[in-house]
């Protein structure tokens, strides 16, 4: 006896129907490849930010370092994103590391000279510039800051000084400059994102206070610097 085969519209008998619902547009589903794909929370983005704060009060992280993954941080989107921030810290249960060497010197000065200085060790207390026809640089990138705020006091008479800080930090500006000039060069911080902060008492007379980052400290650097990381992800 021969079998009858289907009849279209109706479903073989050997292959139950398929009750799924259709994707909805614009939906992507979930992965099943693992944790990483999912999304991320607040909380989530909050703890590894605290685990930021407290790998650059060990000395882990310089002030660039944890300026930039903070910036990162807010604004991940999955589990992968936030485990790539911090796949080369220790584990909160880890043992801790002793706080890095506290940076000492805390008064930068030129008088009719010229002062080049970049900070690397713990910053505690508040750093103070003093220019007198002279020149001062202050580095704060390689900084470390455990509170992720740095205070400076800046004062420039018939001189110039210039602070130099990592991408993405908030600079606040106070001070006054009597036929001076005050100028703030940084890239804007992502709206509502709880970055570092750089507070600058500045006072200029007759003189010159800049607060650059990196980005306009050397842009000819920064460009190339983009242009290899593009080259080396394949998107140039």
């Amino acid at each position: 006896m021969s079998q009858s085969s289907p009849q279209p519209g109706r479903p073989s008998p050997s292959r139950p129907t398929d009750r799924r619902p259709e994707p909805r547009p614009g939906v992507v589903p979930a992965q099943a490849d693992g944790a990483g794909g999912y999304r991320a929370s607040d909380a989530e983005r909050e703890a590894v930010v605290e685990r930021l704060r407290i790998a650059s009060v060990e000395g882990r992280l310089t002030f660039e370092e944890l300026t930039e993954r903070t910036e990162a941080a807010y604004a991940a989107v999955t589990h992968g994103d936030l485990e790539r921030i911090t796949r080369d810290l220790p584990g909160m249960g880890a043992p801790g590391a002793n706080p890095a060497p506290l940076q000492v010197k805390r008064k930068f000065s030129a008088i009719m000279g010229d002062c080049k200085e970049r900070i690397v060790g713990r910053i505690d207390e508040r750093l103070e510039v003093v220019s007198v026809m002279g020149d001062v640089e202050l580095d704060l990138r390689g900084a470390q800051v455990p509170t992720g705020e740095v205070t400076v006091h800046a004062t420039a008479v018939m001189g110039d000084i210039k602070i130099i800080v990592p991408d993405g930090v908030s600079v606040r500006l106070s001070g006054r400059a009597v036929m001076g000039e005050r100028r703030v060069a940084v890239r804007e911080p992502r709206p509502g994102a709880p970055v570092p902060v750089v507070h600058v008492n500045a006072n200029a007379v007759m003189g010159d206070i800049k607060i650059v980052d990196d980005e306009h400290h050397a842009p000819l650097r920064g460009a190339i610097a983009s242009w290899w990381k593009d080259r080396g992800s394949g998107t140039a």
